[in-house]
């Protein structure tokens, strides 16, 4: 499911504040977590340095980030766009937290807002070497 700002109803204070209350309370729930992938927007400047562009978009990012929403973030390889991983109640919520975001709101980004159903890789490592049969550290006898 692909989410943009228009799709959603809501007041946006409200629905951050929400995903936060969420996100406190333990660990995401496979449904809300949410994969948003940025790119330059009508207001990119090739000509300016990047971080002069997304400073406040920075401090949105840490704002998020030490309220518990989000996961993981960082720019792409090229310099242009990039990608975060955060946590939120619900589709309204996520794209109220993407809709916040300076950069958005500058028109500096563009985003594509995925909900994302992740694999706890380590949980299904630690599940799956348990049910492995445990071999002889002589080899099999046969």
């Amino acid at each position: 499911m692909s989410l943009t700002a228009a799709s959603a109803g809501f007041a946006i204070g409200g629905a951050v504040t929400a995903a936060a209350t969420a996100v406190a309370a333990g660990p995401p729930a496979v449904d809300s977590v949410y994969l948003v992938i940025y790119r330059p927007g009508e207001r990119w400047r090739d000509d300016r340095p990047q971080a002069q562009q997304l400073r406040d978009h920075g401090r949105y990012m840490l704002s998020l980030h030490r309220q518990g929403i989000l996961r993981f973030a960082g720019g792409f390889g090229d310099g242009k766009g990039g990608a975060a991983v955060f946590a939120a109640t619900d589709d309204a919520a996520a794209v109220a937290v993407v809709a916040a975001d300076p950069a958005v709101k500058e028109q500096v980004f563009v985003y594509e807002l995925r909900r994302w159903t992740w694999v706890d890789w380590a949980q299904l490592a630690e599940r799956s070497a348990h049910n492995v049969p445990e071999r002889s550290a002589r080899g099999s006898t046969g």
